[in-house]
């Protein structure tokens, strides 16, 4: 796409790039040098769309292009009250009125001006509807009807009362609903997930819409830890004799109901061997149950 402040006419693929349009500068540059492009008589453009239909020459295609450019700037301009640049409204059109070059017919007769209408509006449509807003609010037939019809059939800038819905419900051949849910839709705006850094006061979505609980790298690692405090836990101390087991399990792994932790010395009583010994077994288990929950893992 070019530059904000110059136009081209971009090239269409099935067309080829002898139909680009040199850059003029700026916008009012391309606006006054379309206007002075001379139109078409009815044979003249019969004669070229005939070329074009059958021996696809692109000279005569760029013909046809160059002299309706006007007609893109005339259709682009309708649609400046969406807030998009009027430059790029017009390149959205180009690409419409090259797509009506290519498709159009010469033995229908009807004139390029009124088929080509219906391609740039739609390309121009498609791109505000994709521009317009971060969220699409337009997916449905009715939907993009309203879109592009509601602002401009709307009394005031009131929130339409129930006779208003349902006369332009009815104009529009729609549903009532449909029209409340796009009036809602288009009153909303944008808002920024983050908030803006400069401003500390501001109360953004990411303050109350995030869910720490539910963010993946944390379900997964607390059910890695869950796995590792079950079945790891448990593979670990398969690895180790009864005696050294006994210990790991009364010292570390032990539950308040059986009598709680027992210190070194009970234990080397227990098994009639000195508190020394009794932590030179629990560190070699320990060690060996490290071992064991890294292969786990």
């Amino acid at each position: 796409m070019p530059e904000r402040n110059s136009i081209t006419v971009a090239p269409s693929r099935a067309i080829g790039a002898a139909m680009a349009l040199p850059a003029l500068g700026n916008l009012d540059a391309y606006i006054s040098a379309v206007h002075r492009m001379p139109m078409l008589t009815a044979q003249q453009e019969t004669e070229l769309a005939t070329r074009l239909r059958d021996n696809d020459d692109v000279d005569a295609a760029r013909e046809l292009v160059l002299s309706h450019l006007r007609l893109v700037v005339s259709i682009a301009r309708q649609y400046l009250g969406y807030g998009l640049p009027h430059a790029d409204l017009i390149q959205e059109g180009n690409l419409g009125l090259m797509k009506a070059v290519k498709r159009f017919d010469p033995t229908r007769g009807v004139r390029l001006v009124s088929f080509a209408m219906h391609w740039i509006r739609a390309e121009i449509h498609e791109y505000v509807l994709r521009n317009w807003r971060l969220v699409k609010l337009a997916t449905t037939k009715a939907q993009r009807k309203l879109f592009f019809n509601l602002r401009s059939n709307k009394p005031d800038h009131h929130t339409m009362t129930t006779d208003q819905v349902d006369a332009l419900a009815e104009k529009l051949n729609v549903r009532g609903a449909d029209v409340v849910e796009m009036e809602t839709r288009m009153g909303g705006h944008d808002l920024a997930l983050e908030g803006y850094p400069d401003d500390e006061s501001s109360f953004a979505p990411i303050a109350y819409l995030q869910a720490p609980n539910a963010e993946p790298e944390r379900v997964i690692a607390e059910r890695d830890r869950s796995r590792m405090q079950g079945e790891g836990i448990e593979q670990a101390l398969a690895t180790l004799d009864e005696r050294s087991r006994r210990i790991v399990e009364t010292r570390w792994l032990h539950d308040d109901s059986d009598g709680g932790t027992k210190t070194l010395h009970e234990l080397g009583a227990e098994f009639g061997v000195s508190a020394e010994r009794i932590r030179q077994i629990e560190a070699k288990a320990l060690q060996k149950m490290k071992v064991a929950l890294a292969d786990f893992a």
